[in-house]
């Protein structure tokens, strides 16, 4: 008998996977210097990214999983989530649109900085996580 997996099946163990154990973060200690590193994306929006980049990279394959994985890890130590969904939205926003209607997204110097910031982000950890 062959089983057969639906996709709602694939996309339920995909996060599964990449959201890991549900743990909470170690608390420093007395002796720690500084705190660990903890990031504040929603899981929700990390696997997003994660699938929406497997999808850019030839499908669902462990490489592309960990690589996208990484990728997103890397961002997130560069920039808050609320940084990283403002560069997003500018990005989204300043785009097509041309003149007046899109001046307002492209020319402020905050949606500058963040474009550049996540760009920078971006080309950073395809270096580091190896997306090709």
């Amino acid at each position: 008998m062959k089983i057969q997996h639906s996709p709602a099946i694939l996309s339920f163990a995909l996060v599964t996977i990449i959201s890991g154990c549900a743990m909470e973060p170690e608390k420093p200690t007395a002796q720690t210097e500084s705190a660990p590193f903890v990031s504040d994306y929603p899981t929700r929006d990390r696997v997003d990214y994660v699938l929406n980049c497997v999808a850019q990279h030839g499908g669902l394959t462990y490489i592309s999983q960990y690589a996208c994985g990484c990728k997103i890890d890397k961002i997130a130590e560069k920039l808050s989530f609320a940084e990283y969904e403002a560069a997003k939205t500018f990005s989204y926003l300043s785009k097509g649109q041309t003149g007046d209607a899109g001046a307002a997204m492209r020319d402020p110097t905050q949606s500058k900085d963040l474009r550049k910031r996540l760009k920078e982000a971006e080309q950073s950890a395809e270096k580091s996580c190896f997306v090709k």
